[in-house]
């Protein structure tokens, strides 16, 4: 294979990859919206204080989104104003949007995304580093990733398939901590 058809093929990868994060993210607005409309800052405010371990949508990017599905009919913004404060616009889920609110949920269950993990193209450079300095940024990796599990298991039990969402996370770091352990041994075994 050349290095032409590694660019396509990673090129064509990065933007399912970022099409998928697209619509997890539309998937997420349509769904906080479906229990009651809200005003963005809102919407901001709850996935920043219940959700930002499972997602890094920016406040910039729900707004964007949440135009966006304004104009394709999914949502409706009303103005309102209270007393003084500035007006601010109320999304409300349409009859289209909780029909694409359906179709993503579905799709996002029914697909399997190539998984991506953050710093793994670090790790394809690993052996460029001296052994005792790529252990140690491993150690401080593992330690981190122990204090992210940590505070996950403080959060107390979520009602209905939430829950899960947590379960899948704690799984995840888990299964990587398992594996950094291993991996920080074999490196320590290797010979110089």
């Amino acid at each position: 294979m050349t290095e032409g058809h590694r660019f396509v093929i990673m090129l064509i990868s990065q933007i399912l990859i970022i099409r998928q994060q697209i619509m997890e993210r539309k998937l997420l607005l349509l769904g906080l919206l479906r229990k009651r409309g809200m005003h963005g800052y809102r919407l901001h405010e709850f996935i920043e204080r219940n959700l930002s371990p499972y997602t890094d949508l920016k406040k910039p990017t729900a707004y964007y989104l949440l135009d966006q599905m304004v104009r394709d009919g999914w949502l409706t913004a009303e103005v309102e104003q209270e007393g003084q404060r500035p007006p601010r616009r109320v999304y409300h889920l349409t009859p289209a949007g909780e029909e694409a609110f359906q179709r993503l949920l579905r799709e996002a269950l029914a697909t399997a995304h190539p998984m991506t993990f953050p710093g793994d193209i670090a790790l394809g450079f690993l052996d460029e580093l001296p052994k005792e300095e790529a252990i140690q940024l491993l150690e401080t990796r593992k330690h981190a990733l122990e204090e992210q599990l940590k505070n996950l298991l403080r959060v107390p039990p979520h009602p209905g398939s939430l829950q899960w969402l947590f379960e899948h996370q704690i799984h995840h770091l888990r299964s990587e901590l398992e594996w950094l352990e291993k991996l920080i041994l074999r490196l320590k075994e290797e010979n110089p």
